[in-house]
């Protein structure tokens, strides 16, 4: 099961959130965010990570040109497109850097084709990205198989485990539940919720159902980065 950790801005919250185990964090430069840096702020964290961190930039409605811009000065290991851009600019932004999510509300009837476009990973989230609340997890249903499904949206180490196994996604995504306030990280719900999420995931990896698997083109070779 693969966990990633959004919306870190802090270098003591990022290196806490590697030391518990977490394949993947996350940095968030959409504005208006609560938990927004700026460019300059993410690379003086990433500069001190562990070499082979992965490191997703969350970008709205951004400029094409202005995300890859900011994945490669800051040093990120892909982007994550969180608004309603066309597939023609995911397209564009996926052709020069090396993975994309993609990001899609609960209940977006777009989801439903998701695995047509050039994503390599789709994500699910709340109508209310960032606020913490929790979607009826029906409306993620309509998600296509055949894709690595990350799931998002008011999950934490209470109700992550519910969701792996209504869902069986290939990961999981959280900010609010594990935080103690906005931006700020708590190393006990850190802690449980990647536990939680783990052997939870391990049962479900365990039992009939087929994983979640993509033909499309993957560069980005997620087992061997996260060991998982």
């Amino acid at each position: 099961m693969f966990v990633k950790i959004c919306g870190i801005t802090n270098e003591e919250d990022a290196l806490l959130a590697v030391a518990m185990g977490a394949d993947a964090l996350g940095f968030n430069f959409a504005p208006g965010s609560r938990r927004q840096l700026r460019p300059e702020q993410a690379r003086e964290i990433i500069r001190r990570l562990p070499s082979g961190t992965v490191t997703v930039g969350v970008f709205r409605d951004e400029r094409p040109e202005r995300v890859i811009e900011v994945v490669n000065s800051v040093g990120l290991t892909g982007a994550q497109l969180h608004g309603r851009e066309p597939l023609s600019e995911v397209r564009w932004i996926r052709q020069r850097a090396t993975f994309v999510i993609q990001a899609f509300t609960a209940g977006d009837p777009n989801l439903a084709s998701a695995a047509n476009g050039p994503a390599d990973v789709i994500l699910v989230d709340s109508p209310d990205p960032g606020s913490g609340r929790l979607f009826d997890w029906k409306l993620a249903e309509g998600a296509p198989g055949g894709i690595r499904l990350l799931v998002a949206g008011g999950l934490n180490a209470d109700n992550v485990g519910d969701a792996i196994r209504r869902l069986r996604p290939w990961g999981v995504d959280v900010s609010t539940g594990v935080e103690t306030s906005p931006g700020r990280k708590d190393a006990t719900k850190l802690r449980r919720f990647i536990q939680e999420a783990r052997s939870v995931g391990d049962v479900v990896e365990d039992d009939d159902r087929p994983p979640a698997v993509t033909d499309a083109p993957y560069d980005w070779e997620v087992e061997e980065l996260t060991g998982h």
